[in-house]
């Protein structure tokens, strides 16, 4: 696989644009692990908080090289693996939410 510097440009942007997000909505992410906590603890709420968390730490490990490499302190294999983590961090998100999403339409299909 090659690895162009679009392609390590739009990861680094899709988790920058991922880290703030989550900064922003980090109050809703909370008062949902913690309502999915109370019902069962270590439930589904707390292990998507913690990915949540754990996307954005990979963003913010792919900006930090980023800097470093820019100036010409880092190493540019160092970077684009960072990168590469942090876009593989976020299509995991994407498709946890694409299945989350599906199921809940599924579910609101089903006849009462």
């Amino acid at each position: 696989m090659t690895i162009t510097a679009g392609f390590a440009s739009g990861a680094y942007q899709a988790a920058r644009n991922l880290a703030s997000s989550q900064a922003a909505s980090s109050g809703a992410a909370a008062a949902f692990g913690s309502a999915a906590a109370g019902a069962a603890p270590g439930g589904f709420g707390q292990m998507l908080t913690q990915a949540l968390e754990g996307a954005a730490a990979s963003g913010r490990a792919a900006e930090t090289q980023v800097v470093s490499a820019a100036t010409g302190k880092g190493n540019l294999v160092e970077v684009v693996t960072a990168v590469a983590e942090s876009e593989a961090a976020l299509q995991t998100l994407v498709a946890v939410r694409d299945r989350v999403i599906s199921a809940y339409e599924e579910i609101m299909r089903m006849p009462i």
